[in-house]
């Protein structure tokens, strides 16, 4: 009995320093979400009669800057970008110093946009401005607006919104001045409000600054703007359109990029172009081509040995002439190369397209066979797109049928005089119950003609159809998948859109988008209505 006792007790006392040696956890508590907090400002913040050249504001935790350089937007903008601290480090005082000379009477606003963190979680204290004037008041009036592109479904992302002195404001200013005025849509906005302007008169435009100098570069930048000044104060809001003004035609510099082929920079538009190569008054054989996505052009020669040559580029009243200077030691040349762009299946209102790696100068459709899943030979006929190097074979398709394409050697000759080898492809088509129908039907149309276009996720034109008064279009034997509308006003009537020209003040052909994807199923047919 006393045995068991001990036994027991010897239990308990084992229990209890278990309990005691237990290993306990600790717990940071809830995640932090609050930014930062501004604790003081030196000198207070709405200053007026500033005068320094620094200015620091302290917060109630650590802080870190983050992209400062794209965050920070500084109304009016200053030639001298200014020191901000801390930078790469944390810190609980922020200070910029001011390199610039201030003008008088003028109210200067320091929006940190989304650059300013806590040190630790990241959170961000948004749209933080910091405010003073230089004379004896705070400017105080507002404007306000939405910004879109052009021709895509979504704008770009930080995007200036800036104003200039009408008074002083000519065509040739954005690209010499910085604005008066200034504010930026950041990363996800596409509404704006520049705020702390004085009464008067400006000019309001946007700009996407590839180079943040906040001047204009057609070469590189995009631009929107209201044709007439406006008058502050006002109530009205300002949609600005974005685009990439069409600059007349100009080229820059070639570079060899193999033995026989040249890249040629150009802006504007590349049609109506010519080119000629020489050896002093030798003409040289060559021709030219688009570069897919690119605003260049493949300028191709045969393989040279020659210490230099004359590259001739005009178009109406445009002439240069370039020198360069072909390089022997340049990788191999470009040769003869096919294929195709559909790899399996052919949709049964697509055309069959072939790629050449170079220009194709001759086709031989005596060596071109189609045949059916029956061996039965398809007539067709061929186009080619010499700028574009592709070759469109053009044949009546069946539905769930087998299609070989076969090229014989010589079916192809390219600029250099080189033949295909034989080559076989083959594509296949699915049932017309694989695809769905679209019916479109367009409200509120204001004139006419217009293009309906079909756009993919990607905005790519999968199909068009041009108006003159048709308002219910249909596309049929579509493959199912989620597509945009898009809808331009073809003013000019050449079936196309086009961008406009800044210097001229010519905006871009007005497109409306459908902003909701649409649902094509296989097998269903669909009526869209849209609102204009």
């Amino acid at each position: 009995m006393i045995k068991m006792r001990y036994i027991v007790l010897v239990t308990i006392i084992i229990i209890c320093f278990s309990n005691c040696a237990k290993r306990g956890y600790i717990t940071g508590g809830d995640i932090d979400t609050i930014p930062p907090v501004a604790l003081s400002f030196q000198p207070k913040n709405s200053s007026t009669n500033f005068n320094q050249k620094e200015f620091k504001i302290t917060f109630d935790e650590y802080i870190k800057l983050k992209n400062i350089n794209q965050n920070l937007i500084i109304s009016p903008p200053m030639e001298n970008i200014p020191d901000v601290t801390p930078m790469g480090s944390a810190s609980k005082v922020l200070t910029v110093k001011i390199k610039d000379t201030l003008s008088p009477n003028t109210t200067y606003s320091f929006n940190f946009g989304e650059s300013i963190t806590d040190n630790n979680e990241g959170n961000v204290f948004p749209q933080f401005k910091y405010i003073f004037s230089t004379g004896d008041y705070i400017d105080s009036l507002t404007v306000s607006g939405t910004i879109k592109s052009a021709n895509q479904l979504k704008p770009d992302n930080f995007v200036n919104i800036m104003l200039y002195d009408a008074k002083t404001f000519t065509d040739s200013t954005v690209y010499k001045q910085k604005p008066l005025y200034i504010t930026n849509t950041l990363d996800s906005l596409t509404t704006f409000k520049i705020e702390n302007i004085k009464e008067g008169s400006y000019y309001i435009l946007a700009l996407k600054d590839k180079n943040n100098n906040y001047k204009f570069d057609p070469a590189q930048d995009k631009i929107g703007f209201i044709k007439d000044s406006i008058q502050i104060p006002t109530d009205e809001s300002y949609d600005l359109t974005l685009f990439k003004s069409q600059e007349k035609f100009k080229a820059t510099r070639p570079a060899q990029v193999s033995q026989n082929k040249w890249y040629l920079p150009y802006q504007g538009g590349a049609d109506s172009v010519n080119i000629t190569v020489k050896n002093g008054e030798e003409l040289i054989k060559s021709t030219f081509t688009y570069l897919p996505a690119k605003d260049s052009l493949q300028v191709w020669f045969p393989k040279i040995e020659l210490d230099s040559l004359s590259v001739l580029v005009s178009k109406k009243d445009y002439s240069e002439t370039f020198t360069v200077r072909p390089r022997p030691n340049m990788k191999t040349v470009d040769t003869l190369s096919i294929s195709a762009v559909q790899s399996n299946t052919l949709d049964l209102k697509d055309t069959f397209k072939l790629i050449s790696k170079t220009p194709i100068s001759e086709i031989n459709s005596n060596n071109i066979f189609i045949t059916d899943k029956d061996s039965s030979k398809i007539p067709f006929e061929y186009i080619n797109d010499f700028k574009e190097q592709k070759i469109q074979l053009v044949f009546q398709k069946k539905e769930a049928d087998r299609y070989t394409i076969e090229l014989l050697p010589g079916a192809l000759i390219d600029f250099f005089g080189k033949e295909n080898d034989s080559i076989k492809f083959e594509v296949k088509t699915k049932e017309k119950t694989d695809y769905g129908n679209l019916n479109v039907h367009l409200n509120g149309v204001k004139r006419f003609p217009i293009i309906l276009q079909i756009l993919d996720s990607k905005e790519e034109v999968v199909s068009e159809v041009y108006s003159e008064k048709e308002t219910s279009i249909l596309f049929d034997l579509l493959p199912p998948k989620l597509y945009y509308l898009r809808i331009i006003y073809d003013d000019n009537k050449n079936r196309k859109w086009d961008s406009g020209y800044y210097f001229d003040r010519r905006q871009p052909e007005e497109t409306i988008y459908h902003p909701e994807q649409i649902d094509v199923r296989a097998n269903w047919d669909i009526e869209q209505t849209i609102q204009l």
